[in-house]
């Protein structure tokens, strides 16, 4: 479960060998010995860092804890498996895509695409049990997610933030905000279809990321998926 891609295990490093890590690992076997169905399938828990090295990350965009129905989770936020029809968070990601950079709407939804551009697509939580939304909070995992955007912060090499909701914007402002950086943040409320009407849509988050991006002499990113 803790096995990570040799350039995210030399970042996380300290991080991995804190006692929090243990006591995560302890939970989630125990999760799985009692028979409870953990999401995302246990290879792909860290598919977003598998898919984005550090340093390759130009852009973070951070969820909350993964889709909690079967088939759905694959370790990238907002994104589900091929095959599976996107979620109503995801159409309104799409139709602001389509409003801001004339994206064609696909009929799914995985992501992979951007990541594999170098969008980190981050839960706060990287698991979930079945059908029971931010069961594995308090966990751990947010302190190893916080330790995630920690590092990238920390970074010199620029990259945008993208921030849908509070829960997002308060994760990574309270890491980005104790420090000068030189990244770029976005915020909107969240594209839920509770909140996308109340700012989300309309925010144009996809060309400003490109607009920096450009800017900083970086290749932008191929929304179209």
């Amino acid at each position: 479960m803790l096995t990570l891609s040799k350039n995210w295990a030399e970042v996380l490093k300290s991080e991995l060998a804190k006692p929090y890590i243990g006591d995560l690992k302890a939970f989630l076997d125990g999760e799985r010995q009692r028979g409870a169905v953990v999401y995302p399938p246990e290879h792909l828990v860290f598919n977003s860092l598998r898919c984005t090295p550090f340093d390759e990350v130009k852009v973070v965009i951070m969820g909350q804890d993964p889709y909690h129905g079967p088939g759905q989770a694959h370790g990238l936020c907002f994104s589900v498996t091929d095959g599976v029809p996107p979620p109503p968070s995801l159409k309104n990601i799409y139709k602001e895509l389509a409003a801001d950079v004339g994206f064609q709407i696909p009929s799914h939804g995985s992501l992979e695409r951007w990541a594999k551009q170098g969008v980190l697509l981050l839960n706060a939580t990287l698991t979930v049990r079945a059908s029971e939304a931010k069961s594995h909070y308090g966990k751990g995992w947010e302190r190893l997610t916080d330790a995630i955007v920690e590092h990238l912060c920390m970074r010199d090499d620029p990259m945008v933030f993208i921030l849908w909701g509070r829960s997002a914007y308060e994760k990574c402002e309270r890491i980005l905000g104790q420090k000068s950086h030189p990244h770029a943040v976005l915020t909107s409320p969240h594209p839920s279809p509770l909140s996308a009407h109340n700012g989300f849509f309309g925010c144009r988050h996809f060309s400003k990321t490109n607009n920096h991006l450009i800017n900083w002499n970086k290749k932008p990113i191929n929304w179209q998926i």
